[in-house]
C-alpha cells in the first residue's frame, strides 16, 4: 500500500505507474482517493473544532451553575448536546471515508523499481544471466513421473482417490530424496547466517490481506470454513505476519530468516492443475527466505537472496538462469522480482523453480511493521525468496542427474542425507 502523502503529492507518478503495469482500469482510483482524502481531512479538522468548542462550553456550564445563572447553564447544555450530535454524525462520516479510502488504496499497485522492464505478461520477462552449462544427453529423458515410477516412488492414482487431482503420494527413495533436499536446504541457509523457523501453517485474514493482493488471495488461499483462518500458500505469509503491529529497534535489523512449511494453493488461473505430474499442484513443501531490513539495505539483500538460490542449485549440479520480471508480471505489492529457472534436459528449456521479490515498505505499511531509528520511526522493507520447493525441484534434479542406465546420481552435498548413497538404483 502506498503512502497517502506520496499519492496526494504525486498523483501523476502513481497514474503513470498504473499504466506501466497495464492496469488502466485502476486509473480513476487515484482521483477518487484524492477526493476521499480531502473529505476525510476536512471532516477531521471540523471534528477537532467541534470538540474544542464542546470542551470550552462544557467548562462554562460549571461556571454558570456556580453563579446561579441557570438559564445560561441550560443554553450551554443545549449547545453541547447539539455539538455532540454533530460529532456523532461527523465521526460516522470519518469512518466511512477511511474505509472507502483504504479499499481503494489496497488495490493501487506499488511503485515499481526504475530498472523493471516494461511488459504485459511473463512472456516479456528478460533473461539476465545463465549459471552452469545446460546439457542434453545422448539418451532419451523420460517424463518426470515415469522416472519416479521406475523407482516405485510415486502414486498418483491413490492420491486421486483420496484427494483429487493435484495431490500425490511419494514413497521409498523418491520420498527420501524429497526430504533430503529440504534438509540440505535448511542447513544450507543456516550456514549462510539465516535463523531457522517452522511457522504456523494457518494465518488470520488480517495477515493474509497484509502480505498479498486481493487477486493473489482469491486465486491462491484456502479458507477454513467457519473460522478466521487460511492455509498458507508459502511460509513467507506467516513469517512476515510474525512482525504485525511491531516496533523494531533499528539495531535489531536486518532480520534474516529461513523457514520450512507445507504450502497449499488453489492454483486458480490459466495454468490449471496437471492431470499427471507434480509441476503445478495443490500441496507441496518449501524452504523459504525472508528478510526484514532498513530501506537503504533492501537492494543489497535482494541480490543476496537470489544468489543464494542460484548457489544452492549449482551445488547440486543443476544449470539455472535468472529472469527479470516485467511490470505486467509483478504482483501489485512488489517493487521488483526475479525468477530463478532450472534447466530441463527433457524439454530442452528452463522452467521456474523460485522467485525473489523486493516489496519495499508495502507489506510493512499494511501490517504496521515499523522501525525505531535515531531520527524517528519509519516502515521497514520486506523481501522473500524461494530456496527450494520440491517436488517441482525434483523434476530438475531427476532430469539433470539421470544416467543412461536409469540410475540417478546423488551429488555429494546430498549423500549424508541419503545414507551415503551415490546413486539411486531401481
Amino acid at each position: 500500500m502506498l503512502d497517502i502523502k506520496f499519492l496526494r503529492e504525486n498523483p501523476e507518478i502513481v497514474k503513470e505507474n498504473i499504466k506501466k503495469k497495464f492496469q488502466d482500469q485502476k486509473l480513476p482510483l487515484v482521483d477518487e482517493v484524492i477526493e476521499l482524502d480531502l473529505k476525510l481531512r476536512e471532516a477531521k479538522s471540523k471534528g477537532d473544532e467541534l470538540r474544542a468548542d464542546r470542551n470550552r462550553i462544557s467548562k462554562e456550564i460549571g461556571m454558570y451553575m456556580a453563579k446561579k445563572q441557570l438559564e445560561d447553564a441550560e443554553n450551554a447544555k443545549a449547545t453541547v448536546k447539539k455539538l455532540n450530535d454533530e460529532l456523532v454524525e461527523l465521526e460516522a462520516k470519518e469512518v466511512e471515508y477511511e474505509a472507502e479510502l483504504k479499499k481503494r488504496m489496497m488495490v493501487i499497485p506499488n511503485i515499481i523499481g526504475p530498472n523493471v522492464p516494461i511488459g504485459k505478461d511473463d512472456s516479456e520477462n528478460v533473461e539476465l544471466e545463465r549459471f552452469g552449462e545446460p546439457v542434453v544427453p545422448d539418451f532419451e529423458i523420460p517424463y518426470h513421473v515415469d522416472i519416479m515410477e521406475s523407482f516405485n516412488g510415486i502414486d498418483l492414482d491413490s492420491a486421486r482417490k483420496t484427494s483429487g487431482n493435484g495431490f500425490y503420494y511419494l514413497r521409498g527413495d523418491i520420498a527420501r530424496l524429497h526430504s533430503a533436499i529440504l534438509s540440505y536446504a535448511r542447513d544450507f541457509m543456516i550456514d549462510r547466517g539465516f535463523t531457522y523457523y517452522v511457522p504456523p501453517f494457518m494465518i488470520r485474514s488480517d495477515v493474509v490481506t497484509g502480505v498479498m493482493s486481493f487477486t493473489e488471495m482469491e486465486n491462491m488461499m484456502y479458507k477454513i470454513e467457519g473460522e478466521d483462518l487460511y492455509l498458507i500458500g508459502t511460509s513467507e505469509h506467516s513469517m512476515i505476519g510474525k512482525f504485525i503491529d511491531t516496533l523494531i529497534d533499528e539495531d535489531e535489523l536486518p532480520q534474516a530468516l529461513t523457514s520450512y512449511s507445507p504450502c497449499f494453493r488453489k492454483e486458480v488461473g490459466a495454468h490449471g492443475i496437471e492431470e499427471r505430474g507434480v509441476y503445478r499442484i495443490h500441496q507441496f513443501e518449501k524452504q523459504e527466505m525472508v528478510v526484514v531490513c532498513k530501506p537503504e539495505d533492501s537492494d543489497v539483500w535482494y541480490d543476496k537472496l537470489w544468489n543464494n538460490t542460484v548457489d544452492f542449485f549449482r551445488s547440486l549440479d543443476i544449470p539455472v538462469r535468472t529472469l527479470e520480471c516485467c511490470s505486467g508480471d509483478l504482483a501489485d505489492l512488489k517493487v521488483k522480482s526475479l525468477d530463478v529457472e532450472a534447466w530441463s534436459p527433457r524439454q530442452q528449456k528452463y522452467f521456474e523453480v523460485g522467485s525473489c521479490s523486493n516489496l519495499g515498505d508495502a507489506q510493512a505499511r499494511r501490517l504496521g511493521i515499523r522501525v525505531r531509528g535515531k531520527d524517528g520511526k519509519y516502515f521497514a522493507h520486506t523481501l522473500n525468496n524461494t530456496v527450494v520447493a520440491p517436488p517441482r525441484m525434483l523434476i530438475a534434479f531427476l532430469e539433470n542427474n539421470l544416467q543412461a542406465d536409469g540410475r540417478v546420481r546423488i551429488p555429494e552435498p546430498l549423500r549424508m542425507y541419503m545414507g551415503g548413497k551415490e546413486f539411486l538404483s531401481k
